[in-house]
Formats: C-alpha cells, sequence, structure tokens
C-alpha cells in the first residue's frame, strides 16, 4: 500500500511540476492518456531515484561535501533527464527541453513531493 501512495503523490507532484515549469511537457491526446502517462513516469522517476541516486552518493560524495550539497541540485536534474530519455525510448507523451527546465523540475518535483508527503493522510503512521 505504501509503494502505491508514493507512486501517487509522485504522479501528482510531476502532474503539477509540468503545469509550473516551462520546458516540461506531458503532450498526450487526452486527460486519460497524460493520467496514465505521469503514474508510468513518475514509477520511471521512482526506479531511476532508488537505483541510481545511492550509488551516485557513495561515488560522489567527495563532490557533496564540496559544495556543500549543492551537487545534489545537478544529480536532481541529469535523473530527471535521464528519466526523460527512458520515457522517449518507451515512446511515452513526456518531454524535458534540456539542463535548465530539468533543474527547476526537479526542485518543484522535491518541494511538491514533500508538501504532499506531508499533508497526505495516513502518512505519518509509520
Amino acid at each position: 500500500m505504501g509503494f502505491l501512495v508514493r507512486l501517487v503523490i509522485g504522479a501528482l507532484a510531476l502532474w503539477i511540476t509540468s503545469l509550473v515549469v516551462p520546458g516540461i511537457e506531458l503532450t498526450g491526446r487526452s486527460a486519460l492518456d497524460n493520467a496514465l502517462t505521469v503514474l508510468v513516469v513518475a514509477l520511471i522517476f521512482g526506479v531511476v531515484n532508488a537505483v541510481l541516486k545511492p550509488v551516485i552518493r557513495v561515488v560522489g560524495c567527495v563532490f557533496y561535501v564540496l559544495t556543500l550539497g549543492l551537487f545534489a541540485l545537478v544529480v536532481n536534474a541529469l535523473l530527471f533527464l535521464l528519466t526523460d530519455w527512458i520515457a522517449q525510448v518507451f515512446d511515452l507523451p513526456f518531454s524535458i527541453d534540456g539542463f535548465w527546465p530539468a533543474f527547476f523540475g526537479a526542485i518543484v518535483m522535491a518541494v511538491v513531493t514533500w508538501l504532499l508527503g506531508v499533508v497526505w493522510p495516513g502518512r505519518s503512521e509509520r
């Protein structure tokens, strides 16, 4: 159940991000198409973060320390671009137009995901 809640929160955050950040677009033919796309892209983003982020943190530990954590913003943007590339491989109607939309999109995604996690009912019962 927790996985589905995190998936829905990620999908909502991705949808809000696509509305707020210019350069991140959902180009489905219908609302249902966009909803399914958001769910699949949120799943891809979750898998990419779960698999690669711990490895990148260990390998790039020095960069995190030297930049006082600002390197994490670049890493998040690159992981967001990787998610876009994987979505393009699966021919999903989702696109990011470059590094800066990915950079700001990753920031918005993180903030919106955190906010939704705070206000989502039942999330604090762990």
